[in-house]
């Protein structure tokens, strides 16, 4: 739950005109005139949202509609300060002309979408943290998060394990997290769990144990080690989690000793390798988004 005043705030107030869901929000009789342009407003929101950066072609594409209607959408979100301009990618830059432009949420924006927790849960942790520790409140995460995995543990195990970390991100998705999964760009290899939206984002910013503790739940979930390279509640775009090929943790399962029993030979051993060896750390590969 979360405290409304009666005076609107200023992100409800952006919210309602920009047509992008707001807590507390109720639509009037005098607003119901133009409800289909709001709609539209707030589904190009949303989009952004999950799959930003984006172009305002590809925008146009997923909601069907013409570039002269787009660009009317993104103008008024931009005028909210629901969205920013951002720099075409690179990888974008092809041919001649103008590079296209790519529309990200802004911290508004994203917080104009229903954010599960907030004020209330903030002042609840603080209360649990003076009275009884940190360790109250990593133990309340674990808590928070179990129902979670034990929600999505059939639906991952049920899947082959090439494709568990894709039903994660589905199972996220329909939670509201707006997840996706991607081959990771680091030399290692593995898979990326990229969360482009966290209704907690605000009260994990003060409790990192909250993403703690979802962490933990991941790698359990999907059975490999997991890494957490960026979220949300730290300042950064996206929640990015790396996990680790489920090879290099079949390969590092068997202790030294175990390994030396059953292959005596050097020549079996000398193809072991060593996990240490095969993971990068974050300085060389730095963080990535979408």
């Amino acid at each position: 739950m979360k405290n409304v005043s009666e005076e609107p705030t200023r992100t409800q107030t952006a919210a309602a005109r920009s047509g992008v869901p707001s807590q507390g929000h109720a639509m009037g009789a005098g607003e119901r005139h133009g409800t289909a342009e709001r709609d539209t407003r707030a589904r190009v929101a949303r989009l952004i949202l999950e799959h930003g950066p984006i172009t305002a072609s590809a925008l146009g594409e997923q909601v069907g509609l013409t570039p002269a209607a787009i660009r009317r959408h993104l103008d008024a979100l931009l005028a909210e300060g629901m969205i920013e301009v951002r720099r075409a990618r690179p990888q974008a830059r092809r041919g001649r002309g103008r590079p296209a432009k790519w529309f990200a949420i802004t911290d508004a924006g994203r917080s104009a979408f229903v954010h599960a927790y907030d004020d209330l849960a903030t002042a609840a942790l603080r209360f649990l943290a003076e009275k009884n520790g940190d360790r109250a409140v990593a133990e309340f995460a674990r808590r928070q998060i179990a129902d979670l995995e034990r929600r999505y543990h059939p639906v991952v195990q049920a899947a082959p394990p090439h494709q568990r970390v894709r039903k994660l991100a589905e199972a996220l998705s329909g939670d509201g997290y707006a997840a996706a999964a991607a081959e990771a760009p680091r030399p290692g290899g593995g898979e990326q769990l990229c969360q482009h939206h966290c209704p907690v984002a605000h009260v994990a910013a003060e409790f990192p144990q909250l993403c703690e503790a979802e962490t933990e739940a991941f790698s359990r979930l999907l059975g490999t080690p997991v890494q957490r390279l960026a979220t949300i509640a730290h300042g950064d775009g996206i929640c990015t989690t790396h996990v680790s090929p489920r090879s290099l943790c079949e390969g590092a399962a068997a202790s030294p000793s175990e390994r030396s029993q059953a292959s005596p030979s050097p020549a079996a051993d000398a193809g072991s390798g060593s996990p240490e060896m095969n993971l990068t750390s974050d300085e060389e590969s730095g963080r990535t988004s979408l």
